[in-house]
């Protein structure tokens, strides 16, 4: 084994490495990520109370490397902290598109669970991971800080062994995410972000990308046009 052609490598995706330090950057790659992550609270409920106190200096979650971030397009996780209306729902939607991969999503109380007190109510999104691919769900009415922490924790283990990959369910069954937002929506949803481009640029396309909403989405989705400023006199 005098060449490092010669060198045995773990095949990954059922691919084959050609690098014999892949493996080895891997690891290093998800550590990095798992000890730098920057959060985006998207504080649609009360569960955002206990966002304060696990930042600030008792609980202090910024030791862990976990500190907030105000857009969408530097964060890492979104956290959805409370019940979300179907109204709110677009946003954090279109704020989860806006989102450079890999990306994360916490749901955090049980509403984002099955709804909590809210499970009867019309105007509310009952599980969220019907419409996002959720990584950690942290329940409860509400978690207190200690609770947020180790959802947060759990997560960078997940990061940290490869196994963070929920990002990729979004691509390679968006025509099932979709469907569920259509629903809820109407069939002239659409957001600005090309999610079957992305998939295509991330090699995560799958039959299940593309369907009966899809379809739907292709009949009513229109280009994005520049706002013209316009003087009024």
């Amino acid at each position: 084994m005098s060449k490092l052609g010669n060198i045995p490598v773990n095949a990954q995706d059922g691919k084959k490495r050609t690098n014999p330090l892949a493996g080895v950057f891997d690891e290093l790659v998800q550590f990095c990520q798992s000890r730098s992550m920057f959060m985006l609270h998207y504080c649609t409920g009360c569960g955002a109370i206990e966002l304060p106190p696990a930042m600030t200096s008792r609980f202090d979650m910024e030791r862990l490397g976990i500190q907030p971030m105000v857009t969408p397009r530097q964060a890492d996780i979104l956290l959805v902290t409370g019940y979300v209306s179907v109204k709110t729902l677009k946003r954090v939607i279109l704020t989860y598109e806006q989102m450079q991969s890999p990306k994360y999503v916490i749901g955090i109380c049980s509403c984002t669970v099955n709804g909590g007190m809210y499970w009867q109510s019309y105007a509310t999104a009952k599980v969220l991971n019907e419409y996002l691919p959720v990584d950690v769900y942290i329940a409860g009415c509400m978690p207190r800080p200690e609770a947020v922490i180790e959802g947060m924790r759990r997560l960078m283990r997940n990061i940290e062994d490869g196994k963070g990959n929920a990002w990729k369910d979004y691509f390679q069954r968006y025509d099932y995410y979709l469907g569920n937002q259509q629903h809820l929506f109407g069939n002239d949803w659409q957001t600005p972000t090309d999610i079957i481009g992305e998939a295509r640029h991330y090699g995560l396309e799958s039959e299940e990308t593309y369907g009966e909403h899809t379809k739907i989405l292709e009949q009513h989705q229109q280009p994005l046009e520049p706002y013209k400023m316009r003087i009024k006199l």
